[in-house]
């Protein structure tokens, strides 16, 4: 994947080049010097969709193309544009690590036939490996949760070649659950013997009354 770049004068107001289609952004790697560039708003956003954080993107326009990751992303708080990003160069032969997403794909046949419950525990997975075998997305075929028990684990995914990973091969990445029914409580039966008949109430308070009268004579 390209992308055409080309220097920018870090003088001139961001907010002029936004104003104009172009976003500003910035270049740098571990023996890269700092670039500020400028690139197409338009073209930014149509990249950024593809290849997210975790594709190698061949910068032209700087000379020699340089490899680079969007490394970051700043975005207006209100319409949600792209206000700025940085870019990481890659040297030759130095290895990357990054957060690669997961993509669910099938349909599992425990949800399907069984009333399970898809419980994805993962959905990402960080990953070292050389720029060329960085993939954009690490596949999770949940077609084998066939059972109310079902599990995928790290280790079963399939990885490329050389990759090195950060989590534990049995870490779970997906698994199926089944929902708990809510235990329903007993309705506690009323005292009777605590409510007084207000036929009984009343009688008392007119004996009650008439004695206050006959008190006072």
């Amino acid at each position: 994947m390209e992308l055409t770049v080309e220097k920018r004068d870090a003088k001139k107001s961001a907010k002029t080049l936004r104003n104009k289609g172009v976003l500003p952004a910035v270049v740098y790697g571990r023996s890269e010097e700092s670039t500020p560039i400028a690139i197409d708003l338009k073209t930014f956003k149509k990249i950024f969709h593809e290849a997210g954080e975790s594709t190698v993107i061949s910068l032209k326009g700087l000379g020699t193309a340089k490899d680079a990751l969007i490394h970051e992303v700043e975005f207006d708080v209100v319409s949600g544009e792209p206000i700025h990003a940085d870019f990481y160069a890659i040297e030759k032969g130095q290895k990357v690590t990054v957060s690669v997403p997961l993509e669910f794909e099938g349909v599992s046949p425990a949800v399907k036939d069984l009333g399970g419950i898809l419980t994805k525990v993962m959905h990402e997975l960080e990953i070292t490996v050389e720029p060329k075998d960085l993939p954009q997305e690490i596949i999770v075929d949940i077609t084998v949760l066939t059972t109310l028990d079902s599990q995928i684990k790290v280790s079963d995914l399939k990885l490329p070649k050389n990759a090195e990973i950060s989590a534990e091969p049995e870490e779970i990445v997906a698994m199926i659950s089944v929902a708990q029914e809510e235990p329903t409580e007993e309705a506690t039966p009323a005292d009777l013997s605590a409510i007084e008949i207000s036929e009984d109430r009343g009688k008392k308070e007119e004996e009650a009354g008439a004695e206050g009268g006959e008190a006072k004579e």
